[in-house]
């Protein structure tokens, strides 16, 4: 395999939405070799409970992105992610919309405890806003006024000057992000659907290609990969697609 086709697998992270333990060992077996990182999000981790994450790595998973969302009062965030240092995540997220006292605690709590473990700190990322949520939502009911992409790039921002690695954000802002936040700060993209796939409740999405094109570290793919008749096929067809 060729480094570049090496590099494209590497963007690509897994969403594990399913309900069991084992079908998400299966999955991960599979595609272990084939995609950079398996995410764990709160279908799954409520379903099978913490020790998803030993039950994944012992399967082959060597990067796992809990997708925990953290938004809760700062000590409380603090006090989840000591709790979840344990597991030796690769990736952690939290919402950005708890604010910067909220985002600068979880940083801080995960930098002592990886110290005090001593262990490599996970990437911790802030969503800014999910991607099921188009503009009009955002100012009707949300009542955001700035519009979509100027929020979004004013919590990537807050969300970089508070400690965090990155942000998980649609397709359609990684550009914008890039500028303000520049070339290092992690872009951890959902909304992509390789061309012809079902959108599902997604609204603003992009095909894998033109979501690396545009920038993107990595790629959030649940459904298009693990739901194909051919996982193993469905990988390699997006690694080769993002090349």
């Amino acid at each position: 395999m060729s480094m570049e086709s090496n590099m494209s697998k590497e963007k690509i992270i897994v969403a594990l939405d399913v309900d069991s333990e084992n079908q998400a060992v299966e999955l991960v077996k599979k595609l272990s070799g084939e995609v950079g990182a398996f995410k764990v999000g709160l279908e799954l981790f409520n379903s099978a409970g913490p020790a998803i994450f030993e039950s994944l790595k012992k399967a082959g998973a060597e990067k796992i992105f809990y997708d925990a969302k953290m938004h809760d009062i700062p000590n409380t965030v603090a006090s989840a992610m000591r709790a979840v240092m344990k597991h030796n995540l690769w990736m952690i997220n939290m919402h950005c919309t708890g604010g910067s006292e909220m985002m600068k605690a979880g940083v801080e709590a995960v930098q002592k405890t990886a110290t005090e473990l001593g262990i490599e700190p996970p990437k911790l990322i802030g969503v800014t806003v999910l991607t099921s949520i188009d503009t009009m939502t955002l100012m009707d009911e949300l009542r955001v006024s700035s519009g979509l992409v100027r929020y979004v790039v004013h919590l990537a921002k807050l969300a970089k000057s508070s400690g965090l690695d990155g942000v998980v954000a649609s397709p359609m802002e990684i550009e914008y992000i890039r500028e303000a936040c520049g070339a290092d700060f992690l872009i951890v993209t959902p909304g992509v659907r390789p061309a012809g796939a079902e959108v599902g409740d997604q609204k603003r999405v992009m095909t894998p290609a033109e979501a690396a094109a545009a920038g993107a570290n990595y790629l959030v793919i649940g459904r298009p990969i693990t739901r194909a008749d051919d996982p193993i096929a469905a990988a390699r067809s997006i690694a080769s697609e993002i090349k």
